[in-house]
């Protein structure tokens, strides 16, 4: 890895970075378009991503042929048509890139030119995974079927993998060396009618592996699962335990020499844990679980738990948290994976002969794939262990999986039972909410309970899958007042979503003005902002303050200093500041001393291109004691007010009482 590492560092490429050149590059896996992107009132077009191999560049009135591996991410819509293998040229901007497998990235913001047609193999594999796709449908059943089955996680969308990754069914969104296991299996047991010896049926579910490998493309995760696979895949058809160990390392030997970045890969590391839970631990606690349940529930109990023990310490030392919740998040999804696998599996292979049938095949197991993604969805609404990164966490979770093994068997028992009996009380957002800021990126979305499925809700975020998530795991059914501050993309995208299936009453947006009023229920809102002018969108945001027996708010949209100093001397202290623009360095001062929060929620997407939230804004509510929490660290926000005491929850697992003297 370090040689490789070198290399990469020292190559031309990595000598003009800054600077534009004329390149050639032929496409190693499929392009991808990235994360929607919000500047201001519009959306940034749309720009694509795959991983190249860079043939020639020609710079400084040079040209030189070579061979190194780079991304390109490129605006032009015609290269999501592409297909690995493809030669293309383009103007490009070389720039350093975080990525370590990679040399450099190189931008290209005009036309992409196409120089080879696909191979026949590559556009035959193309039309498979193009009609999973399109059999699929939408949705997040419709999105989960062609990444469990080939891969394709094209349609899935991030809100949908977070639930996933946080419900302990991440493993699930793409192949995975399970996926890789079943469909072995499978084409064994069908060489079985062919083949009448083990060992030329081992030779033809080799062959098919290779196939499905090509289909689902040979990138790094998948390499691993299919060695994975192929431990497992022996020793089954062996039935030689003993052979399971050594064929586990020389998976891991293989690997890690054809890609030595996998040695620092920590899904390389998950894969082989998890591998290695399935063959020492698995069968161990199938033969304790007998003695109590069927044999077919040991079965399905068993590989969730194995899994979940060998891969715990990695997860803490990279997550920071463990989930209590996907042991039995895997086990309410596992009977689902294998019909859906299987069925995929045939589904996509007939898709370009027979797309009809394809789709039938596909409706059979859509209500199974809706059934994992409800299950994600229900299992990430829990609350998670959170401990800390890195080494002490890794070490933490070893010493109590140790202390586990070593206690009496009934008090673990009774362990897990109370483990996961406060999980679920402490689940977010919990049942005694009032006020809740979803995590819908880079925008602001937030909701003030008034109970029964009732919220007002304030301005919907740029992303309606998202509000939509959102507002769900709050159970809202109906906004009687919908409040959109002013008409930036990244308040106002989501308006879809926010009104999807529910019953909406008020909307207030550039209809109210100052000194407008409205009750509903023990809620008093009253509007502080926009005065009669004409102002910049920012500065015309509607701003109100919210005040109930238990606590008070104050929301003033993308108000910056200029107005903001008009309304502070009218402004006293509240409970929950829903900070403006997302927390920007345009803040007036006097505004945040005249309100005090307790609490100061910042709306804020992850790695934002605007440097939000700004230093000097954290520092100034820090100043007036106020509790910061951002959507960016902490997730979406939930607080539940008692006669002005507050408690916080978070999406990620913080838990705060707060209390304001």
């Amino acid at each position: 890895m370090s040689l490789r590492q070198q290399s990469l560092q020292s190559s031309l490429v990595a000598k003009h970075f800054g600077e534009s050149a004329e390149v050639t590059a032929q496409l190693t896996t499929d392009p991808h378009q990235s994360a929607k992107r919000v500047s201001g009132q519009n959306f940034l077009p749309p720009s694509y991503s795959a991983l190249a191999s860079l043939r020639e560049i020609q710079i400084d009135g040079l040209t030189y042929k070579l061979h190194i591996p780079v991304r390109l991410i490129a605006t032009d819509r015609e290269i999501a048509k592409l297909l690995p293998g493809q030669k293309v040229s383009a103007r490009v901007q070389i720039t350093r890139s975080k990525e370590p497998r990679v040399a450099a990235l190189l931008l290209a913001n005009t036309e992409v030119k196409v120089i080879t047609e696909p191979t026949r193999w590559a556009a035959a594999l193309g039309n498979i995974r193009l009609g999973l796709r399109e059999a699929s449908g939408t949705g997040d059943a419709g999105s989960l079927i062609p990444g469990m089955v080939l891969g394709d996680t094209s349609l899935q969308s991030e809100n949908f993998r977070t639930d996933m990754r946080r419900s302990g069914l991440t493993h699930l969104v793409a192949v995975s060396g399970a996926n890789f296991a079943i469909v072995s299996a499978f084409i064994l047991w069908c060489a079985q009618f062919l083949f009448r010896t083990m060992r030329f049926r081992i030779i033809a579910t080799a062959i098919a592996l290779i196939a499905f490998i090509a289909l689902v493309r040979p990138s790094p995760s998948v390499l691993r699962a299919a060695a994975m696979a192929a431990v497992l895949l022996i020793a089954y058809a062996t039935k030689r335990g003993s052979d399971s160990l050594p064929a586990l390392g020389f998976a891991i030997a293989a690997v890690v020499i054809g890609d030595p970045w996998q040695g620092r890969d920590p899904g390389f590391a998950l894969s082989v844990l998890a591998t290695a839970g399935l063959l020492l631990f698995s069968p161990k606690i199938i033969s304790y679980l007998e003695r109590w349940l069927p044999n077919f529930a040991a079965q399905a109990i068993a590989p969730p738990i194995a899994a979940m023990v060998f891969c715990a310490p990695v997860i803490v030392a990279i997550a920071g948290y463990l989930s209590p919740m996907s042991i039995l998040a895997n086990l309410l999804a596992a009977p689902a994976v294998a019909p859906i696998t299987i069925i995929g599996f045939i589904a996509a292979l007939i898709s370009p002969l027979l797309p009809q049938l394809s789709v039938l095949l596909v409706t059979c197991v859509k209500p199974l794939a809706w059934w994992i993604a409800s299950v994600a969805d229900w299992a990430a609404g829990f609350r998670v262990l959170t401990l800390s990164k890195g080494l002490i966490g890794f070490t933490v979770a070893v010493l109590v999986i140790a202390l586990i093994f070593t206690l009496p068997r009934k008090v673990f028992i009774a362990g897990l039972l109370l483990l996961l009996s406060l999980s679920y009380l402490q689940r977010f957002p919990g049942s005694d909410w009032q006020v809740a800021n979803c995590d819908i990126g880079q925008g602001d979305g937030s909701a003030i309970n008034l109970g029964n499925h009732r919220a007002i809700v304030i301005d919907t975020g740029p992303d309606p899958e998202l509000i939509d998530r959102c507002l769900k795991q709050l159970s809202i059914r109906e906004i009687p007042l919908l409040i959109l501050t002013h008409g930036h993309a990244d308040h106002i995208a989501g308006l879809s979503g926010a009104v999807r299936g529910r019953r909406v009453g008020t909307t207030w947006f550039g209809n109210v003005h100052r000194g407008t009023s409205a009750q509903l229920g023990s809620a008093k809102i009253k509007v502080l902002w926009p005065d009669s002018g004409q102002y910049d969108p920012n500065n015309s945001s509607i701003a109100v303050r919210i005040d109930t027996p238990d606590f008070s708010l104050f929301a003033g949209g993308d108000m910056e200093p200029l107005t903001q100093a008009v309304i502070a001397p009218e402004l006293t202290h509240v409970d929950i500041y829903k900070v403006c623009h997302h927390g920007s360095a345009y803040q007036d001062e006097s505004l945040v001393r005249h309100l005090s929060p307790q609490v100061a929620m910042i709306s804020v997407g992850a790695g934002n291109s605007y440097g939000h939230p700004a230093p000097k804004t954290l520092a100034l509510l820090e100043q007036v004691g106020a509790k910061v929490l951002r959507t960016d660290v902490d997730g979406a926000i939930a607080v539940a007010a008692h006669r002005h005491r507050l408690k916080v929850r978070t999406g990620k697992g913080n838990l705060n009482f707060i209390r304001w003297e």
